[in-house]
């Protein structure tokens, strides 16, 4: 008997991985010949701003992406919140699927400084033959029955984070329409307009549409592939709250011959706090910080321990002589939570440095949080470390009594944040997701426990009580939330044929554990 579960179940994989052999093939059959309209609908979607708080333009992003899914036969519409950019949903029913599954995208994307890119601006879509910092060079978009080299890039805000996934999975649906195949599962698509903005609506949206979003599992359709370049199926996102932080000093600004070594410098008060608060090998020391920390479990352990040695090879292209944690693996190092100092300003350097005690000082943080630590826990322990090193805090510009009053006072101001979300690695859905995203593919996906970027995905388990996984398509090097954001179009290439494999294979390899 136990060897007859066994061929079962080697025929049924082999099954499979021709199913995700034929996708592919007609995928990438379908692309091929198809490359330049590809593009075309994806640089009209780039060419849209997108910044959160840009409400029209968000909403004519919305409206562009309802257009697109119902071009695909796909039933959508908005889910609105008060003073929110709408989510877009879509569904799509396979007849005979017993499973669902949603993926998800955000639309929005990180604010720009226009005067950082080159060319012509963030949402003047461009394409270079190569990387910019490999000597990349400005070429046309190809015409109708031309086609692109893998190895050049696609220049835009948003080009890698997330549009390029959406117009991957979009694409997918017309390359298996067109090779006659279809899903195996009912899908779902929830593109999310504010993510980059801290997701704060995204818990009302949730609830209020409960009964629309229920599924069996949600796909996280976000973040960039492996420094290898290999797919990687990763398990969990680290979580997030940011601070920003101002120390007062004198009413107006001094100067430091009269003044100095009497009036306190805030500067050096707020530089002061931040080595308080971290030290150069990446070590937190704020009491207690560590305390929540949730021990890896087995499979977790393995999974890093499987992954590729590149660590050295990004040093050496970073110019980095060493790494923080001792030159610990990275893989290491972001399964443990991080404080990171996003910037510092006080007074002026160089051509704008002067002689001058500065008025304020400001710096800027994040925190990456790891499972079982929150925003909240974390707000109150640096606060309390913050107290503990003498200063008075308050929320909002210091009355004159109070400058007086406290010898040592900042203002610190915290953003909303979440909390982080690691999926289990070795449960039904888990295994059903590996075989289908690896079924015809040159090499099996990495298994990674969790994205060293932050998302919101623990909502989708609390709010939904459903497992979130992540599928990133994007090259590791695509500047990501920074000027020149690009995206490598194989990396799209790879991506449409990936998506048709998964949507084809999961509800056949989904089945329940079988013990003999």
């Amino acid at each position: 008997m136990r060897s007859i579960l066994l061929g079962f179940l080697l025929l049924t994989a082999e099954a499979a991985a021709a199913q995700g052999s034929d996708a592919r093939r007609a995928a990438r059959t379908y692309r091929e010949t198809r490359e330049a309209a590809i593009l075309r609908e994806f640089t009209e979607l780039l060419s849209l701003p997108n910044v959160a708080s840009d409400l029209p333009n968000i909403r004519r992003n919305a409206a562009m992406l309802m257009e697109m899914l119902k071009r695909r036969g796909v039933d959508a519409r908005l889910l609105e919140v008060d003073n929110a950019p709408p989510a877009v949903f879509g569904e799509l029913k396979a007849p005979g699927a017993t499973r669902t599954v949603i993926l998800y995208a955000h639309y929005d994307g990180q604010p720009v400084d226009p005067r950082q890119w080159t060319g012509n601006g963030p949402f003047s879509p461009v394409l270079r033959d190569k990387a910019l910092f490999l000597g990349g060079k400005d070429i046309p978009f190809p015409a109708d029955g031309q086609r692109v080299d893998g190895e050049a890039r696609i220049y835009a805000r948003s080009a890698s984070d997330d549009k390029g996934s959406i117009i991957a999975m979009l694409t997918a649906l017309d390359a298996m329409r067109s090779g006659g195949q279809r899903p195996s599962v009912n899908l779902k698509f929830f593109f999310e307009g504010e993510e980059e903005a801290g997701s704060d609506h995204l818990r009302a949206i949730l609830e209020k549409h409960r009964d629309l979003l229920k599924a069996d599992a949600w796909l996280f359709c976000d973040g960039p592939v492996h420094q290898s370049g290999a797919q990687q199926v990763v398990f969990g996102l680290r979580g997030v709250t940011g601070l920003e932080m101002t120390v007062f000093g004198p009413t107006r600004p001094l100067h430091s011959g009269h003044y100095g070594n009497w009036a306190p410098n805030p500067g050096m008060l707020l530089t002061t706090l931040v080595a308080s608060m971290r030290d150069d090998d990446g070590q937190i020391k704020v009491a207690n910080f560590y305390d929540d920390f949730r021990p890896l479990t087995a499979a977790e352990r393995r999974a890093v321990g499987g992954l590729p040695a590149i660590d050295s090879a990004i040093r050496i292209s970073l110019g980095l002589a060493r790494t923080e944690g001792d030159n610990a693996l990275l893989a290491e190092r972001i399964m443990r939570p991080a404080m990171n100092l996003r910037g510092i300003r006080v007074g002026g350097v160089q051509e704008q440095g002067a002689n001058v005690i500065s008025t304020e000082a400001h710096a800027s943080f994040d925190f990456r949080l790891v499972p079982n630590q929150t925003p909240q826990r974390v707000r109150a322990l640096v606060e309390a470390h913050v107290r503990s090193q003498g200063f008075h805090i308050v929320t909002d510009t210091p009355t004159v009594a109070e400058r007086q009053q406290h010898p040592k006072l900042i203002r610190m101001k915290w953003e909303t944040g979440y909390p982080a979300q690691r999926a289990f690695m070795d449960d039904a859905f888990a295994r059903a997701l590996v075989a289908s995203v690896g079924a015809g593919a040159d090499r099996p996906p990495l298994l990674v426990p969790t994205l060293g970027g932050s998302g919101p995905g623990y909502l989708f388990t609390e709010v939904l009580g459903v497992p979130v996984v992540t599928l990133p398509i994007a090259n590791y090097d695509n500047n990501q939330h920074a000027a020149n954001e690009n995206l490598r179009v194989q990396n799209l290439w790879n991506a449409i044929e990936m998506y048709a494999a998964l949507m084809t294979g999961l509800g056949r390899e989904w089945k329940p554990v079988v013990v003999p």
